[in-house]
């Protein structure tokens, strides 16, 4: 996979924008994938640079989390976004996450719009 196609999976839209209780969240993207194991410590290095410059620019219109999973090569992503794109996609700490994904993973993405059915603090103002 190439870095414009994972690029490309944070940029579409969600099929209908999530809401919770009624109120209009955005469009909300989960994204899973499994790294091989001698690169999922250096995946991790490579998101963790990502969050270093959200929390340093603080961009607007972005809810995001990346999880890993208890196996150690699965990742999840979790990105819920107020506009037509992602702040993510424009980041330089996430265009190098993006550079040899491909190459870090045993296949491919899974992408999914999600709806959010409830959320206890994870999701809220």
């Amino acid at each position: 996979m190439s870095s414009g196609d994972l690029r490309a999976l944070y940029r579409q839209a969600a099929d209908g924008p999530p809401r919770s209780g009624g109120k209009l969240m955005g469009s909300m993207v989960v994204i899973r994938y499994e790294t091989r194991a001698e690169v999922a410590d250096e995946n991790e290095r490579l998101v963790r640079q990502v969050f270093a410059e959200l929390d340093e620019g603080r961009p607007d219109g972005l809810r995001y989390a990346t999880f890993r999973l208890a196996d150690g090569v699965t990742f999840v992503h979790l990105a819920v976004t107020e506009g037509e794109t992602s702040p993510l996609v424009e980041l330089p700490a996430f265009k190098e996450f993006q550079e040899a994904i491909g190459e870090r993973l045993v296949d491919g993405v899974d992408r999914s719009a999600a709806t959010l059915v409830g959320s206890y603090r994870l999701l809220t103002a």
